[in-house]
């Protein structure tokens, strides 16, 4: 049986981690001594991101979330011992630990980088560019894949040093081939309406430190390939890219928030190959059929390090299946808001634990679509044994989750453990236009 504290073989994980990534979904037509320098030293970042009690981290999380609610009642109740009117209508409405840090400061365009410390979950040591400079997009062209003109995205996200990137205007950036970020970078799109759309898609690929927030993806194409700088030291021969909106490839520390999603030619966020301490927060996805999936395959041990957070989205229409689909790691899906799925919302293979709390689930009204979890390539006595637990959901038109695992040797059960804000805090939170994108 695979506990919860299951740690990874490392001896297994780094004989495979080199090898498999020119076989599995790399895009690298070849592992030059620049890609091999790259994959080796996400490797040892992903083990350093890695944390040995999951557990902490959700418990961390949870925290957070009263906390967060607690301030929001405060705030609430002395604006209602007598300021003045407008005070009150101004008053900040945020109910979650993350829009509360940022939103709630008044002059938050002239501190962006405050954003660095707002993150929760596993990805919460993601700080991006914080400890570089502001870098303005003023061009949404995408001419030069290897001598990207200054100005536009690509050029920033190519540098080798921290940059912290916002966007000058609204605008729509139409990838020509796959734009590939380098390490400590932050595309911060507050304040503007931009869309990554009609193109290629966005590659973390054995980087590590990336915050992204705020960005419309959709309607991704596959890229051609071709050579595409990755970094000011190099560039190299891509293949075919799949069509994600955002692929995490062997990397760590990287925080997804406040994207709005849909309709991308194959996934729209896949985490793949050893990636890990991953927090996707605030989006809303619509418009697919698979949405998450976490690991790469069911014979790739390297994921089993993986641990990401799902927390605070909103997973709305025309969503079919994956929202997440896991393999081998550790998964916080919490405080969530499903309203429509066609197959199911929550799936995986090979031994994923699962800790759903605080979800609100409403069921199709398809029959058949009734069960939330979905296990695959198992037969039940083999899937019993994996830990997937339901507390705090709210499970509305017939929806159901099939829990396993054995209960009295979760540590989940322990005491100490701050349970999530139950099910109908997310609904609630969803509806405040603080926590809107």
């Amino acid at each position: 049986m695979e506990g919860l504290h299951t740690k990874p073989r490392f001896f297994l994980f780094s004989l495979f981690f080199l090898a498999s990534a020119v076989l599995s979904g790399a895009d690298i037509a070849e592992l030059d001594d620049h890609w091999q320098k790259k994959a080796e030293e996400a490797l040892a970042r992903s083990r350093a991101a890695y944390h040995p009690d999951p557990e902490a981290v959700t418990n961390h999380f949870n925290t957070a979330v009263h906390l967060a609610l607690a301030q929001a009642r405060n705030d609430t109740r002395r604006a209602l011992r007598g300021v003045h009117a407008d005070k009150f209508k101004r008053r900040c409405v945020a109910t979650n630990p993350i829009d509360r840090c940022w939103r709630c400061q008044k002059n938050w365009m002239k501190h962006r980088k405050k954003l660095a410390k707002c993150g929760k979950g596993f990805g919460r040591n993601a700080a991006g560019g914080k400890d570089g400079d502001f870098y303005v997009v003023t061009d949404p062209s995408d001419g030069d894949l290897v001598n990207p003109k200054y100005g536009t995205l690509r050029w920033g996200v190519v540098q080798d040093r921290p940059l912290w990137i916002v966007f000058a205007r609204d605008m729509i950036i139409r990838l020509s081939e796959e734009l590939m970020i380098n390490s400590n970078k932050t595309i911060d799109a507050r304040g503007a309406n931009v869309h990554i759309a009609y193109g290629a898609q966005i590659t973390i690929q054995f980087v590590h430190n990336v915050i992204i927030h705020g960005l419309h993806i959709h309607d991704i194409k596959p890229g051609n390939g071709g050579m595409i700088r990755d970094s000011l030291q190099h560039f190299g021969f891509r293949t075919k890219s799949d069509g994600d909106g955002i692929s995490i490839y062997g990397s760590s520390d990287v925080w997804i928030d406040h994207c709005s999603m849909r309709n991308c030619a194959d996934g729209l966020i896949d985490a793949i190959e050893g990636s890990t301490a991953i927090t996707i927060s605030n989006c809303h996805f619509s418009h697919h059929n698979d949405v998450l999936l976490f690991g790469a395959s069911d014979s790739n041990e390297n994921d089993s390090i993986m641990q990401v957070t799902v927390a605070f989205n909103h997973f709305g229409r025309g969503l079919v299946q994956r929202m997440p689909r896991c393999r081998w790691g550790f998964f916080h899906v919490v405080n969530n808001d499903y309203t429509h799925w066609m197959m199911y919302a929550i799936g995986g293979s090979q031994h994923p634990t699962i800790i759903s709390q605080g979800n609100r689930f409403i069921a199709p009204p398809m029959r058949f679509a009734k069960e939330i979890t979905k296990r695959d390539y198992a037969t039940e006595d083999v899937w019993k044994q994996w830990t997937w637990r339901s507390e705090g959901d709210l499970l509305q038109n017939g929806a159901f989750f099939r829990e396993s695992g054995t209960p009295n040797t979760r540590t989940f059960d322990r005491r100490d453990f701050i349970k999530a804000k139950p099910g109908t805090y997310s609904y609630s939170s969803m509806k405040s236009p603080m926590s809107q994108l």
